[in-house]
This record gives structure tokens, sequence and C-alpha cells, in this order.
């Protein structure tokens, strides 16, 4: 079966919830109801490497552990469906959501449709890391199970962005052409938002934030009254913060430089930037943080990589604070954001003059909220939920009034 074509959709009874990064596919399984409850969620990791698997969580927190052959994503979500099918998760289910890093001006989730797919074709020189896997992931699904899917696009939480803001200093044209800045993360940006008002946090109604997502790919956005205002990743998910193996922003003229001196083209400079840079270029060791926190007593190229992590953060929250005018609430988030109490404390570290000042022990202890009784700033760390996001964006699109 082909995607969905437009119009009214039943009422799904189970949604499925897809998220592809670059060598994994997070999935979470939903029963609709009075509201939508978990059924499975898992991970398929390590895809294109050895060791490729699957792991998956019931309810009562039981795990399974597969190994799986899967070479590329497509690989991938074969052996998930495959998996599914074998515990009898398919039947009932009426609806599929992705995380479609990339929607360029859109600003609601869409029902996928033949048209839309030929549209983000026609995107993939703005995304060439995430997009064709994901329409080819939206293929795959489509083929194998006969229900309609929905594309939920990272970029549409910062369609709020001031033209100051998203209009990159450049000849006017190429703005005008689409050339600007985007911002990334926006799934976990708006469920974080409605998890904040969720628990009473203030300035999720009206006030400051500075939420930063900070994991394999990080990033950082300043939300005010609820609205995106400002946001560290620009044209492409490569730009703002270093990040595990992006650079985050870069002097333009390097691109020039490696092209005479290393005869380094477009495609190997993307290579560079995306997969060889950030903490893995600076270590060369590891990319991720548990790695470079156990090593950095002994090695200072892990020690150094840590350093711009958390200078280059601490940073961004000045800039982003600048842009808000003030900070009323710092959210830590992601893989890093949440478990990583060293780096938290790295980053707030001299953030006093923004009211940023953390209580050690309740840092160490990963609690809710981290910052000093007192201080002018909330620093709180809140789970993401990126699935959970996709699946109610899927729901309300499926359940919209035509």
């Amino acid at each position: 079966m082909g995607p969905a074509d437009s119009g009214t959709q039943p009422v799904p009874r189970r949604l499925l919830a897809v998220n592809a990064g670059s060598s994994s596919i997070r999935f979470a399984l939903f029963e609709a109801g009075a509201g939508l409850r978990r059924l499975r969620d898992g991970k398929l990791e390590r895809i294109g490497l050895p060791g490729t698997n699957l792991v998956a969580r019931a309810p009562d927190g039981a795990l399974t552990r597969r190994d799986i052959d899967a070479g590329d994503h497509r690989g991938a979500a074969a052996a998930l469906i495959d998996w599914l099918a074998a515990e009898s998760l398919i039947a009932g289910l009426g609806a599929i959501g992705h995380r479609v890093v990339h929607g360029m001006r859109r600003v609601e989730p869409e029902l996928v449709t033949p048209a839309l797919l030929a549209q983000l074709r026609a995107l993939t020189p703005y995304d060439p890391e995430h997009l064709p896997r994901e329409i080819a992931l939206i293929e795959d699904f489509a083929a194998r199970i006969a229900a309609p899917q929905v594309a939920c696009f990272d970029t549409a939480f910062h369609a709020t962005l001031p033209p100051c803001a998203w209009r990159l200093p450049i000849p006017r044209r190429y703005g005008d052409a689409g050339v600007r800045r985007y911002g990334f993360h926006g799934l976990s940006y708006a469920y974080l938002c409605e998890e904040l008002r969720r628990l009473g946090e203030p300035a999720a109604v009206r006030g400051r934030m500075i939420l930063a997502h900070l994991g394999n790919g990080a990033s950082m956005a300043a939300v005010r009254d609820g609205l995106s205002i400002d946001t560290t990743m620009g044209f492409t998910p490569a730009g703002g913060l270093v990040m595990s193996t992006r650079s985050g922003d870069l002097d333009p003229g390097l691109a020039c430089y490696f092209a005479r001196v290393e005869g380094l083209d477009a495609a190997g400079f993307q290579t560079m930037v995306n997969h060889e840079s950030g903490l893995l270029g600076i270590s060369e060791t590891s990319s991720d943080v548990r790695d470079l926190l156990a090593r950095e007593a002994d090695d200072p190229r892990a020690a150094e990589a840590l350093a711009v992590f958390c200078y280059q953060a601490r940073k961004w929250i000045g800039a982003l604070a600048a842009a808000l005018g003030g900070v009323d609430a710092l959210v830590f988030t992601g893989g890093i954001g949440e478990h990583a109490a060293p780096i938290r404390a790295r980053i707030c570290a001299g953030l006093g003059f923004l009211g940023v000042t953390l209580d050690e022990d309740r840092n160490a202890g990963d609690e809710a909220v981290i910052s000093r009784a007192g201080t002018a700033a909330t620093v709180r760390v809140v789970p993401t939920d990126e699935e959970g996001m996709i699946a109610r964006h899927t729901l309300a699109v499926l359940t919209a009034p035509t």
C-alpha cells in the first residue's frame, strides 16, 4: 500500500511512533483511549555497524534484546516490522507517525500523501543527512502496513523565529529562496513546553526559558511565553553547539582552506563536519561523554573535548539569555542533559550573574529541580519524549475535523 490519500481517517486504536536517528531508530507503540497509553517502546541501535540490536521494553519494564542483521535503516525497518508482527502488535495498528527532521516552513504535522513525499524529495538538498533516510522509512512502512502515516516536522517549533533570528547575513535572494536558520529538535522542545506547563513551571506560560537538548545531537532554544525566538542550530543540524561528531559553528573560510590545502571537496567537508568532528574529533577516541569523563584524568585530549563542549554550551546560554533579556528557567534534557551531572555543573559554573546557581546534591542526584533554593532562575532536568510527541501529533492530525 502506498502513502495514505488525504481525507477523513478513522480514529486509530493503536499508533506507532518512529524516530530515526543517524545510527538508530527509536520507536514506541501507543493505545489511544482517554489518553495515550504506552504499550511498548524500544530502539534499534548501531545500524550499519557490527552488533546491530533491537531492545524493547514492556509496560512492566521487562526488556527484550535481539541481535539483528541490518546493514542500513531499511534493513532495520524490516527487522522492526518483523518483530512487531511476531509479537502480534501490528493487529489494530491504525496509524504511524514519523519524525521528519526538515519540513522547511511547515508549521504543523501533515498526513503523508504522494504529493507530500514529492515535496520532501525536493527538499533533500536542505538535509541530505536525514531526509532520504526518512522518506525511505515512510515508503517501507507503507509497503508492509496498511495504515495512514503522519509526518511530524522538527523544524515546525521554530516557525515563530523573528526575521532577525532566522535571516542569515548572505545575499538576500538566498534567504528569500529558503536559505535561512530553521532550527531543529522541535519535537523535543514542543514536548518540554507541554510537560513544563503540566509541572506548573510559570515560565512555560509567561516567561523566559532556555531549553538545552544535549545528546548525540545538541542544541538550545530560547523560548519566550512558550514560543521559540532563537535557537542554536541553523540551516542544518550541524550548526550551533559542539556535538558528539558534529562540529557546530565554524568559520566559513575553513571550507575554502580545506579545499585548497587538503583537496577536500564539498562532500568530504560535509562528512568531516557531521561525522568526524565534535567530541570525537577533539578527543580522537570517543564521541560518548561517558567515555570521555572516564578518561579525562589520564587523557588530556578527552579533558579538552569536554572543556570545549561545556565552554561553548555556557557561551550559548549567555547569548540566548541576551536574546531573551534574562532567564527565568533553564531546562536540561537529552542523554547528556538528563544523565551527566558533571557536565551540567560545568556548563552552569559562572552563570550566577544570570541567576543560575546549582545545588550540588540535587544535581548529583539527577533531581527534577537542581537549582539552589531562592535563586532567580529555576534549573530543571526533564526527560524528553519525542515519541510521545509524535504520537500526540499523529492522533491530532487523524482526528481533526475536516
